[in-house]
């Protein structure tokens, strides 16, 4: 017999009835006290807040993306040291523009070159909690160009060498050229248009991935004496696939989030261009590399969902839906174009498209904006700062601006970036050698394996312990 039975039905209910006493009581007291309504600045700030964050944890979800896009096209036995690559250049980086990055970047402006002021972020205080969100969401920015060359330098770059570079794009490189676009800089002043970085971002680290390919040399096997070249295909076409979804489920905090105000109307609006143009790059890429080789490539659709999402930023929040499109197909070409120019005509390794991908498509639609930009697009998105584009009346004044613009940031990022490079090459060698390089970096630099059920014999071989259990 169950022994509640015996027990009174009001004894039962009576602990439920006190407990919901109590809250009520609890509620009451509260909504007593709590009779005035919301404050309005107060409210538009807290929005404000949660919508820089939002965006900027979609922007470091994007490390995720450009890891499976890196590791898919490279090769199993290099998988590995390039999830570390990925992993590191957010952690040290996030420290370089901690200490100093953010400073030069958002500091007291001097000549319009640099920020002087606010290292360690010692000019943000307390009374304003959408400082530390926007420091959050410039940091990803940051993380973002940097990780943009491991693809660009993979399979052959020593680790040693790629966090040394990671400490001065973090801490040099692209807090320069934010400073000079998005801190209130020299082309600040005269009105350049990048609303969310196809230069200062996606340009920097594409730059910095050419200039390091180029020192590095290519991969072993890449090209013949005849200077053709051969293909090298990765190893999981799924993994890449993913990389590019994530991705582009990240663009819509980098783009969209850029407008830095959860209040801002437009969001919707920047969302659906950069949408609108990812779409049509991936279509016409996949619609030319057909027509050109008899097959649909996966790899170059891939390539061209991110080359449509490149070009858009500069100009996502400026430019009419049509615009959008057009920029769009005609990224899908220009990747292709870049492509075959870095590796035929160049004769640079590139194994992920880094560099056609991120530079040339980022100089294409920084460049568009000039000939695009609508005034009354740049009036429902609050764009205050440049003057509209060639085709809508605006004359040759902000395409001059951009092409400008896109000229001094290809010298210094190119510039800087290969100057360090051959330094740290002449110093002590910033290439694994032959040996490592077949072998694999999983296991050269970092004596683990990316995938076991493939490494146990070449473990075996080099003397190594093998796992118990794993066949040699």
């Amino acid at each position: 017999m169950c022994p509640y039975r015996k027990r009174p039905l009001w004894r039962l209910l009576l602990p439920f009835v006190l407990v919901m006493g109590v809250m009520f009581a609890v509620a009451g007291v509260a909504a007593a006290q709590d009779t005035t309504p919301p404050d309005n600045e107060a409210l538009a700030s807290s929005i404000n807040i949660i919508w820089v964050l939002v965006a900027g944890f979609l922007v470091f979800f994007m490390q995720a993306g450009f890891a499976m896009v890196e590791g898919g096209f490279c090769r199993a036995k290099n998988v590995g040291n390039l999830m570390l690559k990925n992993l590191t250049d957010f952690a040290v980086g996030s420290l370089l523009f901690f200490a100093i990055g953010y400073a030069l970047m958002f500091g007291s402006d001097r000549a319009g070159l640099f920020g002087t002021d606010g290292w360690f972020l010692s000019s943000l205080g307390f009374d304003d909690g959408f400082d530390w969100a926007f420091f959050m969401y410039q940091l990803v920015f940051a993380a973002t160009a940097a990780t943009i060359v491991s693809g660009a330098v993979a399979e052959r770059l020593k680790v040693s060498s790629y966090l040394i570079y990671t400490v001065f794009i973090s801490g040099l490189i692209y807090p320069v050229v934010g400073h000079w676009i998005w801190g209130g800089g020299w082309l600040a002043q005269m009105g350049m248009i990048d609303f969310a970085g196809s230069t200062v971002v996606h340009s920097v680290g594409g730059w910095a991935g050419l200039a390091g390919a180029l020192v590095l040399g290519p991969r072993i096997g890449k090209f013949n004496k005849d200077g053709s070249s051969n293909v090298i295909p990765g190893h999981s076409l799924t993994l890449a696939a993913l990389g590019v979804f994530i991705l582009w489920f990240g663009w819509f905090g980098f783009n969209p989030g850029s407008t830095l105000s959860g209040l801002n109307g437009s969001i919707g609006y920047i969302a659906f261009t950069t949408n609108l143009a990812a779409a049509a790059a991936a279509v016409s890429a996949l619609i030319i590399q057909w027509v050109r080789g008899g097959r649909p490539s996966v790899e170059m659709a891939l390539n061209g969902a991110l080359a449509g999402l490149v070009a858009i930023t500069a100009g996502c929040a400026v430019v009419t839906p049509f615009a959008a499109l057009l920029i769009g197909l005609l990224a899908g070409g220009i990747v292709i174009l870049c492509l075959w120019l870095i590796e035929r005509v160049l004769r640079v390794d590139d194994p992920v498209g880094a560099v056609a991908v991120h530079a040339g498509c980022g100089m294409f639609g920084t460049l568009m904006v000039g000939l695009l930009a609508n005034p009354e697009v740049m009036a429902f998105t609050q764009v205050t700062w440049g003057q509209p584009g060639l085709f809508y009346g605006g004359g040759f004044g902000q395409l001059g601006v951009q092409a400008l613009g896109v000229l001094a940031v290809a010298v210094w990022a190119f510039g800087s970036s290969f100057v360090l490079f051959w330094v740290m090459n002449k110093v002590y060698g910033i290439r694994v050698s032959a040996k490592e390089e077949l072998e694999g970096l999983d296991i050269s630099e970092h004596g683990t394996i990316g995938y076991p059920e493939f490494g146990p014999v070449v473990v075996a071989q080099r003397g190594e312990r093998v796992m118990p259990g794993t066949p040699a």
